[in-house]
């Protein structure tokens, strides 16, 4: 028999963090505990309001699951027992970690996966008025973090952009607008994101405007985040989007991330692996995905006051693997 525990926990985050949607001061996150045979297996995941999610949702949603999960469901039944998105990915991972602890081999192996190395991963500035964000900008570089990621999507965008690059102007740019932008502002945003030497900018418009990214000439490559949540949405972004970031919290746990994944690129659409503000237990099954993608932007534990224990190594901006005893 199956035992399964969940609870709720709340992590502040280190001076709050602000999106062109709002500020939060702190992580919310579910963790699903699965303890069978004597080994455990967890996973965690963010609710996220932009998709009508909740905490007491997911609650709710994996409670109603208890019993089929008790009873032994494997990955393949998840989808029949929980919607897509946060509940489903805290279980999906769950299930994972506690396959890997049974049969003593490492999640990465049974995905067919190469062994995870050190990789370089985005460091986020929240949104904020220029002065602060080039404050933030060199600070992160002078910490050793050369690939920053900036939240922008609010009026002054383009003065936010170019103090950045002042205060670092040998540091690794992206750009996530979080659906700020307007169609018509796009092409001139584009341009200046191209003028300071942006690589990448993440989910320029509305998802419901993604028709005003066709055929538009694009100086920087634009990748689908809130418009991007599994390999059957993909046809609908050809043509509009030249990559997608796959979260866990999206497509609803590694196993429909690891599908994501490879369908983008067999689409031809570059792929990103992103996350939400969480802890390590959340960044540890999305780092198996950071080896093939174009960036990966796994930084939510460095956003944090602190970390759950054991956690992730990071130096600078290198994110090591995760210890076995996290998970996988």
């Amino acid at each position: 028999m199956r035992r399964l525990t969940v609870t709720a926990e709340r992590w502040p985050i280190a001076g709050g963090f602000t999106i062109a949607r709002g500020s939060k001061t702190h992580a919310e996150v579910v963790v699903v505990t699965l303890e069978q045979d004597g080994c455990l297996g967890r996973g965690e995941c963010v609710p996220y309001p932009r998709y009508g999610e909740s905490v007491d949702g997911v609650l709710a949603a994996l409670a109603a699951a208890r019993n089929a999960i008790e009873a032994g469901a494997e990955r393949a039944e998840v989808p029949g027992l929980l919607g897509p998105r946060a509940a489903r990915n805290a279980l999906d991972c769950a299930l994972w970690d506690l396959e890997s602890r049974r049969s003593g081999v490492p999640v990465w192996r049974r995905c067919g996966l190469p062994a995870p190395v050190p990789v370089v991963t985005a460091f986020t500035l929240s949104l904020g008025v220029p002065e602060a964000m080039a404050t933030a900008a060199a600070a992160a570089v002078a910490a050793g973090r050369p690939l920053l990621k900036l939240k922008l999507g609010r009026d002054g965008d383009r003065e936010r952009l170019a103090a950045v690059r002042a205060a670092a102007p040998r540091a690794r740019l992206i750009v996530d607008a979080n659906e700020g932008w307007a169609p018509e502002s796009l092409p001139g945003m584009l341009a200046a994101c191209a003028e300071v030497g942006v690589e990448l900018v993440e989910q320029p418009l509305p998802a419901a405007a993604d028709e005003a990214l066709r055929g538009l000439c694009r100086p920087v490559p634009v990748c689908a985040d809130e418009s991007a949540h599994d390999a059957a949405g993909l046809a609908a972004l050809l043509g509009c989007y030249d990559a997608v970031n796959v979260k866990l919290d999206k497509t609803g746990g590694l196993t429909p991330a690891l599908d994501f994944a490879a369908a983008a690129r067999k689409r031809g659409l570059s792929v990103m692996v992103g996350c939400m503000v969480a802890t390590s237990l959340a960044m540890a099954p999305a780092q198996l995905l950071a080896g093939g993608a174009v960036v990966a932007d796994l930084d939510g534990p460095l956003l944090l006051e602190k970390d759950r224990q054991p956690g992730i190594r990071y130096e600078g901006g290198t994110m090591f693997p995760a210890p076995r005893e996290l998970w996988g």
